[in-house]
């Protein structure tokens, strides 16, 4: 039954999945490579399978060996290019944990905003993500981003740091030692 149920997770049939939950296949059930079915669905980026199986008490803070979970396979999927907002939002809702990190201490955030996921970023920095969280380099998710130029997001952390009293005028230093960055400012609305 677990294989039934992974090939209609993967292939979006959601009334096949409900049948076979119905009928007691395991929600939590994992692939051959450790991923449950909530990291399946969320890595597709598909929504509605995401809340189905939330619905049928999916743990939404599962990781498979690596430390990935659901919200981090959410926030970035390398071969579609892209990171899913609606989905970390849902998986959010459920509990997902913002902070839990993956191998060198990368968290969602630091995913997110490395590959230039801005709806992503502003989905999780609304949720309470740490902005000034350090990877195991001692790197935040700005420091990671400011060499890729995605300068959506670098404004976005800019300003999430400024609210979190760090940054420019601040005390404490952002950038590693020795690093040679340049900074993209979006100026503060006039109200």
């Amino acid at each position: 039954m677990t294989a039934e149920l992974l090939e209609a997770v993967k292939t979006g049939d959601i009334d096949a999945v409900h049948k076979l939950l119905a009928a007691g296949a395991d929600v939590n059930s994992r692939d051959s490579e450790g991923s449950t079915l909530l990291m399946l669905a969320a890595h597709a980026g598909n929504q509605a399978m995401v809340s189905a199986l939330l619905d049928a008490g999916a743990e939404v803070n599962a990781s498979d060996e690596r430390g990935w979970t659901a919200l981090m396979k959410a926030a970035y999927n390398a071969d579609l290019d892209q990171g899913f907002a609606d989905v970390v939002q849902v998986l959010i809702d459920a509990g997902a944990d913002v902070e839990m990190p993956i191998g060198y201490g990368i968290r969602p955030l630091m995913l997110a905003a490395g590959y230039g996921e801005t709806a992503v970023v502003e989905t999780l920095l609304k949720a309470g993500a740490d902005v000034t969280a350090r990877n195991e380099g001692g790197l935040t998710a700005l420091m990671m981003v400011k060499q890729k130029h995605y300068v959506d997001v670098i404004n976005m952390l800019h300003e999430a740091e400024r609210e979190a009293g760090v940054g420019e005028g601040s005390c404490s230093s952002k950038n590693a030692p020795g690093s040679n960055v340049i900074t993209f400012l979006k100026p503060l609305s006039k109200s």
